[in-house]
């Protein structure tokens, strides 16, 4: 009998057959973390939004910025969200974030490219990054939800990745658990270029992040990214809280 010169190879549907998933949200038996009714019902973005932060608009201001950002230009240039966040999609980024759960990260980037691509007139990046986590909060966590969202993102629109070119310089409180008002000087110094990074004259950079609340974190990004060099800064979120 002839030995065996690598590994055996499984067919996908037999492996799928053999462990199937179970949706995150409604608990169906399939082949994907979030069945397909589930996806259609709540990942599906159907609003008007302001091309700036990404928050809702009425349709006769569509593809206009909010007055929001009129009167106080964020860093950034752009946004993209898949969906929002709140019940039950809210689930999928706390059991990415906090459960460990990194096969929602995949099926999320398939979201948020599918978005990305059905914006009209939207330059893609010449690079994404991910949001970076401090040191600290990293070796609790054992992974960035941020990077592990930009690695297939980066993947599906074949656009370069660069996982270490921003860094957290400063630990910070978790914005969810800071008072709005407070939250801009929370985040205010906290992030660099990293000093090996490559340049980033003239250049369009995507930051990816699995949630956006206030903004303040990727608008203080963006002007890091802005300061040393970059052209235009677009953010790509999976979920961005609706406002009060």
């Amino acid at each position: 009998m002839p030995l065996l010169s690598s590994p055996l190879r499984w067919p996908g549907s037999l492996l799928r057959a053999l462990l199937p998933c179970s949706c995150v949200l409604c608990g169906a038996t399939g082949d994907a973390p979030v069945c397909p009714a589930c996806a259609h019902a709540h990942t599906r973005e159907l609003r008007p939004r302001c091309p700036c932060c990404a928050n809702p608009v009425g349709p006769q201001d569509s593809g206009r910025r909010c007055g929001a950002c009129l009167a106080d230009s964020p860093a950034f240039d752009a946004t993209v969200i898949a969906c929002d966040y709140a019940d039950p999609v809210d689930r999928l980024v706390l059991q990415l974030k906090f459960g460990a759960r990194l096969a929602l990260a995949p099926w999320m980037a398939r979201r948020l490219r599918d978005a990305i691509l059905a914006c009209e007139g939207l330059a893609l990046p010449d690079l994404l990054c991910p949001v970076p986590l401090g040191p600290r909060r990293l070796v609790e966590r054992g992974y960035n939800q941020a990077l592990e969202l930009a690695r297939p993102l980066s993947g599906a629109l074949g656009i370069a990745l660069a996982p270490r070119l921003l860094v957290r310089q400063l630990e910070t409180a978790a914005q969810s658990g800071v008072a709005p008002g407070e939250r801009r000087r929370n985040v205010r110094g906290a992030f660099a270029v990293a000093d090996d990074a490559q340049t980033l004259a003239g250049r369009h950079v995507g930051v990816v992040d699995d949630v956006m609340t206030s903004g303040h974190t990727l608008d203080e990004l963006a002007g890091v990214l802005k300061r040393a060099g970059a052209a235009r800064v677009t953010n790509l979120v999976f979920a961005r809280t609706p406002p009060p």
